[in-house]
């Protein structure tokens, strides 16, 4: 496992800044109102949030494979070093909580539908997934793009190109295609009436979402090959994502790109422009090496325990607050408090899990 001194505080800050967005986006339950700014906020943040999790996800993942694809012998073997220290990160804090949650709905007298789909990340592979557990969609996304990834890259290494670097970006890029493609074919064949049908058959589904990974892989090939490039004009990478966001955020408005007129954009356009936008971030956060500040410390502790808080924010505690509290009569003060109370109950049981469980089984796989 890494080190403090290889920590990278522009990474961690991105990471924790992913986890916030995400709590606060599940927070609309205790701001339940959906005319209020902070209710649009809060469901733009959740979304982002995870935006930004696949993309860097791909970053990490993409530096790690881009330098074993590199070595003359790459192989079945390193493969397998590659998903085991994945899946050790990611595996074990997964299946627990989906135990937890498994038990949560039994005595709550919560139907499960096809539970045995949630061990094998298959519940929103092709199609939306069940009510339960809804936040691991995207755990599903992340373990089929770290299984498909390396085999392609593996099969690859028998083509006729033999310069390894740009094989490596064909490669890539291609999967980036099919998967874009795959929403091309959604958008001819399905139509999508509202955001909330958009979110269910095709934001959170495997086959539509894995070009989010593979971004991130690919600004991961721009960093080893560009390198001067990519700290020269980090600045200005920054100002165009800002572009791109702002106009995702205000110029839809403003050009009436609403989805039921304009499935095309939605449907294949605006998801990867989102992952393209927050990757244009990278060059400046990658760069930010340290930080000597007063924010060091919670940011990196809110980093190092996101994946904890992801896991058991919203089917755990959220869920367990609203079957014995009831917001709607709160005044927005009392709103506020109880926010207050629900965040700090996340991070302490987060910091738990992390502390005692997934912590001991990242170390494990280090000596392994």
């Amino acid at each position: 496992m890494k080190n403090e001194k290889q920590r990278v505080f522009g990474l961690d800050l991105m990471r924790a800044s992913a986890i916030t967005m995400v709590v606060l986006g599940h927070c609309l339950w205790i701001f339940p109102n959906g005319n209020t700014t902070i209710h649009q906020l809060l469901l733009l943040s959740g979304f982002l949030g995870v935006e930004v999790f696949f993309v860097l996800s791909g970053f990490l993942i993409g530096n790690i494979l881009y330098q074993l694809y590199q070595k003359d012998d790459f192989s079945i073997k390193d493969i397998a070093v590659f998903l085991k220290r994945r899946w050790f990160r990611t595996l074990p804090n997964y299946y627990l909580v989906l135990l937890l949650n498994i038990l949560i709905a039994f005595f709550l007298g919560f139907s499960i539908e096809n539970t045995g789909s949630y061990f094998l990340f298959l519940q929103n592979f092709a199609s939306k997934s069940p009510a339960f557990f809804p936040e691991s969609w995207s755990l599903s996304v992340e373990e089929f793009a770290y299984l498909l990834l390396p085999f392609v890259l593996f099969l690859g290494t028998f083509g006729i190109i033999k310069n390894k670097s740009k094989r490596f970006l064909i490669i890539v890029f291609s999967l980036f295609i099919i998967f874009v493609f795959a929403k091309v074919v959604f958008n001819s064949t399905q139509t999508v009436s509202n955001l909330t049908d958009w979110n269910s058959n095709l934001k959170s589904v495997v086959i539509y979402r894995i070009d989010a990974i593979l971004v991130g892989v690919l600004i991961a090939w721009i960093r080893f090959n560009f390198e001067a490039f990519w700290k020269k004009y980090k600045v200005l990478f920054a100002f165009v994502g800002i572009g791109i966001f702002f106009f995702l955020l205000f110029g839809i408005t403003s050009s009436n790109l609403r989805i039921e007129q304009s499935q095309f954009f939605w449907n294949v356009i605006y998801l990867p422009l989102t992952s393209f936008g927050f990757a244009f971030f990278f060059p400046i956060f990658s760069e930010w090496k340290v930080s000597n500040s007063w924010l060091k410390f919670p940011i990196e502790f809110t980093s190092k325990i996101s994946y904890s808080i992801y896991l058991l924010h919203y089917s755990v505690i959220l869920q367990l607050l609203k079957v014995f509290i009831d917001t709607s009569q709160m005044s927005t003060t009392e709103r506020h408090f109880f926010t207050l109370i629900y965040l700090t109950i996340t991070f302490l049981l987060s910091y738990i899990l992390y502390r005692f469980y997934e912590k001991p089984m990242m170390n494990l796989r280090d000596k392994r």
